[in-house]
Order: C-alpha cells, then sequence, then structure tokens
C-alpha cells in the first residue's frame, strides 16, 4: 500500500520543467485549526503556473494524502528542496486552481505539523504541512505552496478528486466492524499489533462494541513494522499518547487495528482493512457518540492535530 501520487507529481513537475527549459530547481519527491481554502484576493492576474516561476526555487511538493472527494479534504505534504533537504517553516501560503494555465480560484494556509513522540518509533520522523481545501467537483486540482519566510521557495502539486473518497468520508457512519481485542485473542499482543512497545490500552475495544456502547471513538489502521512510508509506527505513537493524555472519566476508545491477516504481508490485506475500503494506509478516524466520522486522517498527523480532533467528539 504505497503512495503513488507523490511519484505521479514528481514526474508531472518534471516534465513542465523539461518542456519549458527551466534552468530552476528540479522537482522534489476535519481539523478546523487549519485554514480552509477561501476565495483568492491577491495576485488574481497570474496563473498558477506565473506565480510558480516568479520564486527563486522551482520544485514539486511530496504528496502525503491521495484520497479525495467532493467537498473538503484535509491535504499533507512535504516540501523538499533541490538538496533533498526537507524546507520547515510554521506555515505556507497555498493557491489553488483548476489547472496550470488558470489563475487561482482560491487560497488558503497550510500549518507544519512535527509527527510522532518523544522516545517514540523514530526520532528523526520531522513533520509535514496540512491545510483543508475545498473541492468542488471531480477532477484534477493544482495547488502551489509557498512557505512562508527566508528564500523564496515555491512548490506544486495536485489532488486528484473523485466524486467519493475510497475509504469512508467524514459525515458517513462508522462500520461496526468486530476488530480484534485482548478478549478476542486471549490477551496475546503479538497478534494484535507490531509495535516495537505494544500499548494494551489501544485493544481493549472493538469498533463494534464501541458503537454499540454508543462512545466516542479514535480507529487507527495502522502497521508500524511493516509501514512503507516509515510513518505508520509514529502514527500508533501519537495515538497512544493521545489515550494516555485522556482525562480518567473521559468516554473516548481509542483502537489500533493492523494492516495484513496474521500481521504477515505475504498474507494479504486483512478483513477490517477490507471492510473499510482503504487504499493505503496508515489512516485514522474519529467518530463521535452518533457513530457518526468527525475527521479523517489520512496518513501521519501531529500530536495536537489528533488531540483537537478527540477535543471534538469528547
Amino acid at each position: 500500500m504505497g503512495r503513488p501520487p507523490a511519484a505521479i507529481v514528481v514526474a508531472l513537475v518534471g516534465s513542465i520543467l523539461l518542456a519549458a527549459g527551466c534552468g530552476g530547481g528540479g522537482a522534489g519527491g476535519g481539523d478546523s485549526s487549519s485554514s480552509s481554502a477561501s476565495a483568492s484576493s491577491s495576485d488574481t492576474g497570474q496563473t498558477l503556473e506565473t506565480l510558480w516561476r516568479g520564486a527563486s526555487e522551482e520544485i514539486g511538493v511530496t504528496a502525503a494524502t491521495s484520497d479525495f472527494g467532493v467537498g473538503r479534504n484535509r491535504v499533507s505534504f512535504l516540501v523538499i528542496d533541490k538538496h533533498g533537504r526537507p524546507i520547515v517553516r510554521p506555515t505556507a501560503r497555498i493557491w489553488i486552481a483548476h489547472g496550470l494555465k488558470e489563475r487561482p480560484f482560491a487560497e488558503a494556509t497550510a500549518r507544519y505539523e512535527p509527527i510522532g513522540v518523544s522516545g517514540g518509533y523514530t526520532a528523526d520522523t520531522g513533520g509535514i504541512y496540512v491545510t483543508h481545501l475545498r473541492t468542488p467537483a471531480p477532477g484534477t486540482y493544482w495547488y502551489l505552496a509557498q512557505p512562508v519566510g527566508g528564500r523564496s521557495i515555491a512548490a506544486l502539486g495536485n489532488v486528484v478528486v473523485k466524486q467519493r473518497s475510497a475509504a469512508p468520508a467524514v459525515g458517513d457512519h462508522a462500520i461496526a466492524s468486530h476488530t480484534p481485542t485482548l478478549a478476542s485473542t486471549h490477551a496475546n499482543l503479538q497478534q494484535l499489533t507490531t509495535s516495537r512497545h505494544p500499548d494494551r490500552a489501544l485493544y481493549r475495544s472493538s469498533v463494534a462494541s464501541a458503537l454499540a456502547a454508543h462512545a466516542p471513538f479514535v480507529l487507527t489502521f495502522a502497521t508500524p513494522a511493516f509501514c512503507q512510508s516509515r510513518i505508520c509506527g509514529p502514527v500508533v505513537d501519537v495515538l497512544s499518547a493521545a489515550q494516555r493524555k485522556e482525562p480518567a472519566q473521559s468516554p473516548v476508545r481509542f483502537i489500533h487495528v493492523e494492516i495484513y491477516k496474521g500481521n504477515d504481508p505475504a498474507n494479504g490485506e486483512n478483513q477490517w482493512v477490507k471492510q473499510w475500503r482503504l487504499p493505503t494506509e496508515p489512516f485514522t478516524f474519529v467518530v463521535d457518540r452518533r457513530g457518526v466520522i468527525r475527521t479523517k486522517l489520512e496518513g501521519a498527523f501531529s500530536t495536537a492535530e489528533l488531540e483537537r480532533a478527540v477535543a471534538a467528539v469528547r
């Protein structure tokens, strides 16, 4: 379960540079706190490509999300300069357009979110930029990210929007999956997780039992030992950290589910991944007392991003 959109963006941006003979830098590989796209009020006389070429360094984003449907989408990405160094600044300005030759129809702000936890699965996980974009119809939307501060760098990327996302969307009802628990596996943690430091609190409840109890919950699908993108471990660490910070009487349950049958990639995806129609991993859903998905987090996320989502359903 890889992330092809990143490679697609790199190839597209690379082809644009080659076609134009450009000498710039080569292409690099529902939380309400991040700004949603709003109507563009400045730079309206310029196309997205013109804005991109106006920067000192023109590169492509490294996409970290790929499952988009019509409506409001969480979009996360990295900005890597032509020397392979991540660009880390608190915010990035975002423009979105229907095409490279089109004027932006909306703007947004992306915030840099550190991922992983201190002492967690990896020490050098870093962070990602996160924004929320409104995409009114199916199609391909192009966006330009310009980290604020320092030398002028503009990173180009796109999102391919379908009528509905593959995985359940915000506003959908959670699927009543009988996910495995300590009780169902006779307390055998090795059957439940590939984490090097498993947290028993993540395997006390199934999705079905949380829904039956009308309890809000966080559900994370991830495989720390076999993750291709090196962010599954940090995702489970963040889930565990958020669980430990919950008040003693909090009704919120925290659930982790692995990706593969018998925790072996050779066996293919397990039944719960198929039930939730996940096109990639990791994936996290925050569900309210009525069983409605309120936040959908594809890929990596920060502790703060998850805590904000949990507070909204507590």
